[in-house]
């Protein structure tokens, strides 16, 4: 049978590619349960950036590596945590303004949301970039001039946010691996801004 051909080479692309895949589901289970402390989000989005990034390199990491990098991550990153609720908090007093009547409030909810946005983009955007050692606020700083430089990335973004939000609301529990997909499309978005 020395003329047999061997198809194993398309398997293990397909195998290669689903394990990403899977890999990225468990990376939000784990996302889910590293936010559980409210202000930890970007820390636990930073530490699921860093582990795909990881993953897709062909190192080594796993849970242990993860819980490593959300404690590295959160010694700077509560606060950047905490910065995030409050804004969401300032987004909801926007609302409550158009709801209560308020003249120009509905242009406040409107400029209140699209800073939300951009926010959120610039701080996933920071998180896939997070290596151990480095500084939040530069982080943002260098991240929110991505978000604006690089529209096309972060309208990307913004997709994938619309979709666990879509996700939450329509199956709550599909919403936490999708986590995993958000920050697989943050750690996408900033290396094509970087080769580009």
């Amino acid at each position: 049978m020395a003329g047999a051909r061997v198809k194993a080479p398309r398997q293990s692309v397909f195998a290669e590619r689903f394990g990403v895949f899977a890999e990225c589901l468990l990376t939000g289970v784990w996302i889910a349960l590293a936010s559980l402390g409210v202000v930890t989000v970007p820390a636990a989005f930073a530490a699921g950036a860093r582990h795909l990034r990881r993953r897709t390199a062909h190192q080594g990491g796993g849970w242990r590596e993860f819980a490593r990098d959300v404690r590295a991550a959160a010694r700077g990153g509560w606060a950047v945590g905490l910065a995030g609720w409050a804004a969401v908090g300032l987004a909801w007093c926007d609302v409550r303004a158009v709801r209560a009547g308020l003249p120009g409030g509905p242009l406040a909810a409107a400029a209140g949301l699209v800073a939300l946005i951009g926010l959120a983009v610039a701080g996933l955007r920071a998180s896939a970039a997070w290596e151990p050692g480095a500084g939040w606020p530069a982080l943002l700083a260098a991240a929110g001039r991505r978000t604006v430089l690089d529209p096309a990335g972060s309208f990307l973004l913004v997709g994938g946010v619309a979709l666990v939000a879509c996700s939450a609301l329509l199956v709550a529990p599909l919403a936490v691996p999708v986590l995993g997909a958000v920050a697989a499309a943050a750690v996408a978005v900033e290396e094509r801004h970087r080769r580009r």
